[in-house]
């Protein structure tokens, strides 16, 4: 069942957050439809598990066939491995870093991506939607070497990707969450892995301190929403390490153990 985060009379935001069945074979994702002004934007639309109910369910409030951008943190499977199936469905073009620009070809026929892919430098820029705009943040290495960040200035939400995830069921992810010490104990193990290093946590902080932000909507689980929770989270990764910090000599030696053949249940 989709969340309407923001709606007025010309602007809405919705998170799908419950498309992929949670049978353990994949992890929970969250996908987005921003609409400003009859102009439609869907932000990391998931791999093939997810699109057939993200095309339905997001045709109740948007006619699919007239979006016009599909927008791509970073080039995980679990982000963009739909791609072909947009592509053949809609006009819609694909921003994503120019980082990925030359690999997300491969999520899609040969050239079907022709003329539709708008590479983004590593500053970012505006992207203009129906009256309005979305902000396109540098967030590189969090945990992409090419990674974006979208802030909509009207409804004032941060669309984070992989930074502020959570290991939640698609339930879960539906309640914003907005006493962050609790939550913590559901994002430290994914932030200490998948976050290359506290450096860049601090100066993504330092950035993001400076917007205008009512909510954090990860890729994965619950949105961080309050002005006190979302002041929190920016207080734990500013000094939490991470990646690089914690890794040594240790983690990098020749492997003596035999890898079972057999594939997992």
């Amino acid at each position: 069942m989709p969340v309407e985060l923001y709606r007025d009379p010309n602007h809405a935001c919705i998170m799908f957050s419950d498309l992929v069945e949670e049978d353990g074979a994949a992890v929970q994702a969250n996908q987005f439809l921003v609409v400003d002004h009859g102009q439609g934007a869907v932000i990391d639309p998931g791999g093939n598990m997810a699109f057939n109910e993200l095309f339905l369910g997001m045709s109740r409030h948007f006619t699919p066939g007239k979006l016009d951008y599909i927008l791509a943190s970073h080039a995980d499977p679990d982000i963009i491995a739909s791609l072909d199936r947009w592509l053949t469905s809609t006009q819609a073009r694909l921003v994503i870093s120019r980082v990925w620009e030359r690999f997300v070809p491969h999520f899609a026929k040969s050239g079907k991506t022709l003329k539709r892919v708008i590479g983004v430098p590593d500053g970012g820029g505006i992207l203009p939607l129906g009256g309005s705009s979305l902000h396109l943040l540098p967030a590189h290495f969090l945990h992409s070497e090419g990674n974006f960040h979208f802030y909509d200035p009207v409804s004032r939400i941060l669309f984070t990707g992989d930074l502020g995830v959570s290991l939640t069921s698609g339930a879960e992810a539906r309640e914003p969450v907005r006493e962050l010490a609790p939550h913590i104990r559901r994002m430290e193990g994914f932030h200490r892995r998948y976050m290359v290093s506290n450096k860049i946590l601090r100066l993504w902080t330092h950035m993001a301190r400076q917007l205008d932000i009512s909510m954090l909507v990860p890729q994965h689980g619950a949105p961080i929403a309050g002005r006190q929770a979302i002041a929190d989270f920016f207080d734990w990764v500013e000094s939490l390490p991470c990646g690089i910090d914690l890794f040594e000599q240790g983690h990098y030696r020749l492997p003596g153990a035999v890898i079972a053949a057999t594939a997992a249940a």
